[in-house]
């Protein structure tokens, strides 16, 4: 009996979890359309489109030309960032509170040294439907320096 209930307890562990990344990723999603985005760097236009039937979510920023692409992996979220200075770096999701997500650096792909720059890190904030935060980091030679984009939802 105690077997038993361990069992159940890990399935639901388990399908918890599930659906944590599931709720998460849907949340993602609701991005889809069209933002104009500030940063002290300057504005732009960033567009989020449902690729793949709806299982991958893309970022296409405008004037930096770069690409982000979200996904669920198991029981969390990957994403990986086609940087502009030509290296992939992949990131898992963190829940980091109700209204955030936060992605940490994996690995990446075309990252000649450690010397070298990259994005590190990215937290997305909900603020409501037309508003998100992001803040990417960006690593480089021991140092970090992170920019935040104000995202308000074309109409």
């Amino acid at each position: 009996m105690k077997r038993m209930i361990l069992v159940l307890l890990l399935l639901l562990c388990g399908m918890t979890n599930s659906a944590a990344a599931g709720s998460d990723f849907d949340r993602l999603k609701t991005l889809a359309g069209q933002w104009d985005a500030t940063s002290p760097e300057g504005k732009t236009r960033i567009t989020f489109q449902l690729i793949s039937e709806g299982t991958a979510l893309m970022e296409l920023m405008a004037n930096e030309s770069m690409v982000t692409v979200y996904h669920p992996d198991g029981e969390s979220i990957m994403m990986t960032h086609y940087c502009a200075v030509g290296n992939q770096p992949r990131m898992r999701a963190q829940r980091s509170g109700g209204d955030s997500l936060a992605f940490q650096f994996v690995d990446a792909a075309n990252l000649k040294g450690s010397s070298d720059g990259y994005m590190q890190r990215l937290v997305i904030k909900f603020q409501d439907k037309d508003h998100v935060t992001e803040e990417w980091t960006w690593a480089a030679g021991g140092k970090e320096t992170t920019s935040v984009f104000q995202l308000q939802r074309v109409k």
